[in-house]
């Protein structure tokens, strides 16, 4: 991905886009490799260029709990360095990725010089915000299976691909997005899928009964 393809600088000119490669660094990761952790000085904002970066917390028992998976051209970390607190959970790569990421005092320099980048910013973070608020909303108050349903639908809405999630996650991953136990996510997903709701196509899920899913979801 190049800087021209990255979502929030759309629309900005050649020369525009010249401006800001000198505040701009790539970076490659490898797989599992954390990108900040929980608690850290929140000195840099990214964004993902290639892969997939999951959000993740700690749960009192211990347990990994993921609240959200980035992929290409989405941001991350971007409120913890607007307000100037630590990170507020951990960013690991899920894959090897690259990312895009920008020095705090240099991303308000490029935020001077070209305000509506701002107003885009913003936008995406209110709607993480109220992304996060929902899934703990729903890992408090609903069932494991309207969570996993959920979460399929919501990935699936996502996706460039009609019906498909464009992620390969584990049984394990699934666990930990909606808060349970990976036997319980294998007994769930096994249960979908004899009800003809969902199927595997190339290690990746597809769902084949969007309406059946929707009535678990709901």
């Amino acid at each position: 991905m190049e800087l021209k393809d990255v979502p929030i600088f759309e629309g900005l000119t050649v020369s525009e886009l010249k401006e800001i490669e000198p505040y701009i660094q790539f970076i490659s990761l490898r797989k599992k490799e954390a990108v900040f952790n929980e608690g850290d000085k929140s000195d840099w904002f990214y964004i993902v260029a290639a892969g997939k970066v999951k959000i993740t917390k700690l749960s009192q028992d211990g347990k990994e709990l993921i609240l959200e998976i980035v992929q290409d051209g989405e941001l991350f970390g971007a409120l913890a360095v607007f307000r100037g607190f630590p990170y507020p959970a951990n960013a690991i790569a899920m894959e090897n990725a690259k990312v895009v990421r920008i020095l705090r005092k240099n991303l308000f320099r490029i935020l001077d010089r070209f305000p509506i980048l701002m107003f885009k910013i913003t936008s995406i973070i209110g709607d993480r915000m109220k992304n996060s608020h929902e899934t703990l909303k729903n890992i408090a108050l609903e069932r494991v299976e309207s969570r996993i349903a959920s979460l399929l639908i919501k990935l699936s809405d996502k996706s460039p691909t009609p019906g498909q999630i464009d992620i390969k996650l584990t049984k394990q991953d699934i666990a930990e997005m909606v808060g349970t136990t990976v036997e319980t996510s294998i007994r769930t997903l096994s249960k979908f899928k004899k009800e003809g709701l969902i199927t595997d196509k190339k290690g990746l899920h597809v769902i084949t009964d969007k309406e059946g899913l929707e009535q678990y979801a709901n």
